[in-house]
């Protein structure tokens, strides 16, 4: 899954690394920036993190809360 984020300026990808199948952290979570270098939050053009299920599972719950938090606030009384 591809997500593009700060005008098109940052590229996140997140995919299953089946090549790492053989460690405990195969779910890659990949940061690619389009932008000058004064503008870049990441020192290189392509960081990646890797994650574990279980990680990546903790941060889908802190998104979901996240939203929940938002519409809840969103909605009128």
């Amino acid at each position: 899954m591809s997500i593009s984020l700060l005008e098109n300026s940052l590229q996140v990808d997140i995919y299953f690394e089946e090549s790492d199948r053989d460690f405990e952290d195969d779910i890659c979570i990949s940061f690619i920036e389009d932008c000058p270098a004064e503008e870049k939050i990441f020192r290189a053009d392509e960081t990646n993190i890797y994650v574990t299920p279980d990680q990546a599972c903790l941060l889908v719950l802190a998104l979901q809360r996240a939203m929940e938090n938002y519409r809840s606030s969103c909605q009128e009384p």
